[in-house]
């Protein structure tokens, strides 16, 4: 069961704490996202070159207020290991055809830690706010994430061109329903 801090929960996974974002947080988010390799593949409105309050501005303008709204759910991701640390970020969103995005520093990829943090997100999404779709737009390109969609019993529903920070890509919509989610969580 998450432990609720406000009306975001803090999500525990195996490697993970998955913390609901502060301003506190802004720091550290300026110190580890802009990187091309991160925000590449990210939708445009991402601003590049990254600005020097463009953490701070993100936190004020867009996940707190959201946050505090009820139509979004945005968390750190913290190794248990080193609970001090923020090494990505994953969001939930109540938007059309857009309710999920992450990012996870380079040096920690390729180590499961964002299908952990995925799953743990997604486990929220339908069971604790009882949505009945989840769907995802990303690159054809951005080949990690396709793979972690995969590997969670998602299936593309759509293609279509989308604008990203380093330009226009074909796009697949990625879509798991609750029942589909729940049947392969028990095949899993």
């Amino acid at each position: 069961m998450p432990q609720i801090s406000g009306t975001i929960p803090t999500l525990e996974t195996k490697r993970l704490s998955l913390q609901p974002l502060t301003l506190a947080d802004a720091p550290a988010i300026q110190a580890t996202f802009p990187q091309w390799q991160i925000v590449r593949f990210l939708a445009s409105h991402v601003p590049w070159p990254y600005p020097p309050d463009g953490a701070e501005t993100f936190l004020r303008n867009v996940a707190l207020p959201g946050m505090a709204r009820g139509d979004e759910w945005h968390w750190s991701l913290r190794p248990k290991a080193d609970p001090g640390t923020l090494i990505g970020g994953i969001s939930l969103m109540a938007r059309e055809g857009d309710n999920r995005g992450f990012w996870i520093a380079p040096d920690w990829q390729g180590q499961g830690l964002m299908s952990e943090a995925a799953a743990a997100v997604t486990e929220f999404w339908f069971e604790d706010l009882g949505r009945e779709v989840l769907h995802i737009p990303k690159a054809v390109d951005n080949l990690a994430s396709r793979r972690i969609s995969e590997r969670s019993g998602m299936r593309v529903i759509r293609t279509e061109t989308r604008n990203y920070v380093s330009g226009p890509h074909p796009a697949e919509i990625w879509e798991l329903t609750a029942a589909e989610w729940r049947a392969h969580r028990q095949g899993s």
